[in-house]
């Protein structure tokens, strides 16, 4: 054996133990717990007992019959809808004011948008949960500012709670995409930026023709990322509604929540949940797939050009 292919096995055989201990991990907290799903769906387990039914694919076929999952399924792309365009858009606005040269104070700026992100997001829900309670401090200041009569009830109706929701959430997570977009737009060159400027453009033209050309692929990355994310919203809405009032804010998420550790609509059903949450997740892995090809596809229109 020559001293280069040593050399290489001793370079290889580094790498691997460098990896094992994430592949360790991996496999025991993701591989392993993937595989136990779906050994439980296709079973009867209320996940108390020793003993589990064998009832092959008869959970996935209550599944598609489910009223209550499908009423969660359409409330995460709702809730989808509603997040990926507010929080892509809110983060990209505050990521173009924290760039600009002429701000002052912005790493305070940066840090105060940033820190909800820091807070573990079942805190965030429980302390918003009594900001917006009645007697919190988002009805202390409706009221005395005189734009209610009277202490609003947001969660107890639908459309407010589902408000609620969006408006926590957008606050707990843009932070995070800020961040992104703030790497994207440090790497626009300044050359091009003040070739634009000298040539007239005002900071609209700026942003529209030179700004967003150039970070448009990593516009694809953050979408794509933002979309995912929030498929799997969980905590937030889990501490701030527990999925009320009425199931408007349920989402499939908490909907597995319910079925699998609590008795809010009986006896719990681990295999039942298992089956709900590999259905989901073989719909979330289809959709990051073609959201990729077509973030592929815009790159290599956008090189060709």
């Amino acid at each position: 054996m020559t001293a280069r292919k040593k050399k290489t096995i001793t370079t290889n055989l580094w790498c691997w133990a460098f990896v094992s201990l994430t592949l360790i991990f991996y496999i025991l907290f993701q591989g392993y717990p993937i595989i136990c799903s779906v050994i439980y769906s296709l079973h009867d387990w209320s996940g108390m007992t020793p003993d589990m039914r064998y009832v092959g694919l008869a959970n996935f076929k209550n599944l598609m019959k489910d009223a209550m999952f499908w009423s969660a399924f359409k409330n995460s792309f709702k809730y989808m809808a509603v997040m990926v365009p507010l929080e892509v858009s809110v983060s990209l606005l505050y990521a173009c004011l924290l760039n600009s040269p002429k701000l002052k104070g912005k790493t305070f700026y940066r840090a105060c948008l940033f820190l909800p992100v820091v807070i573990t997001a079942a805190v965030a829900g429980i302390v918003m949960s009594f900001i917006f309670s009645t007697g919190g401090a988002v009805n202390y200041i409706l009221t005395s500012l005189k734009i209610v009569d009277k202490a609003v009830n947001w969660m107890g109706n639908a459309k407010l709670a589902v408000a609620a929701v969006v408006l926590v959430s957008l606050w707990k997570d843009v932070g995070t995409y800020m961040l992104y977009w703030l790497a994207v737009l440090q790497g626009v060159s300044k050359d091009i930026i003040e070739a634009a400027e000298l040539d007239g453009a005002n900071s609209i033209k700026l942003f529209f023709y030179v700004t967003l050309p150039v970070i448009a692929p990593a516009a694809g990355v953050i979408v794509i990322l933002c979309t995912i994310n929030s498929l799997k919203a969980f905590d937030i809405i889990q501490t701030l509604t527990g999925g009320g009032p009425f199931f408007a804010t349920d989402v499939i998420a908490t909907y597995i929540y319910k079925m699998a550790f609590t008795a809010d609509i009986g006896m719990p059903r681990f295999g039942y949940a298992s089956a709900a949450s590999l259905t989901f997740g073989f719909v979330v892995i289809i959709i990051g797939v073609i959201l990729n090809l077509i973030k592929g596809k815009l790159q290599r229109k956008e090189t060709a050009r």
